[in-house]
């Protein structure tokens, strides 16, 4: 991922937690840039501005030019401290970056394929066991996502990272090999199995009982004689 989306942003006077709760009252959300081996510095972000770019779900993934009054430094989200309740950042950290930096990532993936599947048409559950991988490459070459394509897979495979191509510059920071995902028989319940069961069983046991006669009644006294 060669290009960067642009945030602007506005720097901070102070830090604190009184400077960063009159920030939040403002409608603005408080950062701080820091590492490559300069000062830190405090600034804050526009919260729709930010939320638009944090809702992507690949936010910490994604590449930044950070405008702060007209000085643009590209950035990496490290950190990102979200309210318990409404789910909306407070606070985010974002990583300076120089132009030769190697960074260790984590990516999205992404399956495709699932109609070309076997396994899945066969009513197969794809079952994942790794919704990110982190991987390590340069600034400039970070993926968006990893794709992995179903094509083909059958019920009872295993999709080990050794079977996937990665972008050229791009490694794992695991150097064994792991499993990604698996595709599992189909699961039914034991509620489904015994409803099914019962009409079979029942075929096969035959007629039902008769019930029972019901007992005869005593024969009448017959009258007698004067």
């Amino acid at each position: 991922m060669s290009n960067a989306q642009t945030l602007r942003a506005e720097a901070r006077g102070r830090a604190g937690k009184g400077s960063s709760r009159a920030t939040r009252l403002s409608g603005r959300v408080p950062a701080v840039i820091y590492g490559n081996n300069q000062s830190p510095e405090i600034i804050s972000l526009a919260l729709p501005e930010l939320l638009k770019a944090y809702n992507t779900g690949s936010f910490t993934s994604t590449l930044f030019d950070i405008d702060v009054d007209g000085k643009v430094q590209r950035v990496l989200p490290r950190d990102v401290q979200i309210h318990p309740v409404t789910d909306r950042p407070l606070h985010v950290d974002f990583l300076r970056l120089g132009v030769d930096s190697l960074l260790s990532v984590a990516v999205p993936v992404h399956f495709t394929g699932q109609l070309e599947s076997p396994g899945i048409k066969r009513g197969g559950v794809l079952n994942i066991v790794l919704h990110e991988i982190t991987v390590r490459c340069p600034v400039n070459a970070i993926p968006e996502e990893i794709e992995i394509s179903l094509a083909g897979r059958d019920i009872g495979e295993s999709i080990q990272i050794g079977s996937i191509e990665l972008p050229a510059g791009v490694r794992t920071t695991i150097a064994r090999n792991f499993t990604i995902a698996t595709i599992a028989p189909p699961t039914v319940s034991r509620e489904a199995e015994a409803a099914a069961a019962a009409p079979a069983a029942a075929g096969k046991g035959g007629k039902a009982a008769p019930k029972a006669a019901a007992p005869a009644k005593a024969p009448a006294a017959a009258p007698k004689k004067k």
